[in-house]
């Protein structure tokens, strides 16, 4: 994440050259996905403890759905 802020803030300071924008452009891209791949695993992890047992966690978009 702060790679991505730091190129994010260079990008838009216009610190960078057209080429390097580019470049910039495709790593923030990259880290993009993969920040986006990490909380999509995270996601799936968390689990709430209720009574004795572990049950996936429903966030209050999931359980407004299911009203």
């Amino acid at each position: 994440m702060a790679e991505l802020e730091q190129l994010v803030a260079r990008m838009e300071a216009g610190e960078l050259p057209l080429e390097a924008s580019v470049a910039a452009y495709r790593r923030g891209s990259e880290l993009v996905k993969f920040c986006a791949g990490q909380l999509d695993k995270v996601d799936s992890q968390v689990k709430v403890l209720e009574g004795d047992m572990l049950k996936p966690f429903a966030s209050d978009v999931d359980t407004e759905a299911g009203e």
